[in-house]
């Protein structure tokens, strides 16, 4: 149900914004990699502008996400830490012997 949401919800809109960006920003347009000889062919692309919109916003993804990652390690690590010390007692309650319950009570009389 949430996919179907999210399907619907975001990623339809998104698609459609996408499309019309590739459809308006088809002309070509020169991206050169040498400042100082902006005319050098062979530092030069030249590709439909979407083309490069679409590169930056994946760049900015994987960007965000690898930053993203990066400030989250504490709380993997501490997760991992955790999750030893839940074994760690999970095998020591294994090993030790089933202690009596205690004192048991008297049954009630009626």
């Amino acid at each position: 149900m949430l996919n179907r949401f999210m399907l619907i919800v975001v990623f339809v809109p998104l698609a459609i914004i996408l499309i019309a960006l590739a459809v308006a920003n088809r002309e070509l347009v020169s991206f050169t990699l040498d400042p100082f000889n902006p005319g050098n062919p062979s530092l030069t692309l030249n590709l439909p502008f979407f083309i490069f919109l679409f590169l930056a916003l994946a760049i900015g993804m994987v960007v965000g996400s690898m930053a993203t990652w990066v400030r989250q390690g504490h709380y993997r690590k501490l997760a991992r830490q955790r999750g030893a010390d839940a074994e760690n007692l999970r095998q020591s309650i294994a090993r030790t012997p089933a202690a009596p319950q205690g004192p048991t009570l008297p049954k009630p009389t009626n």
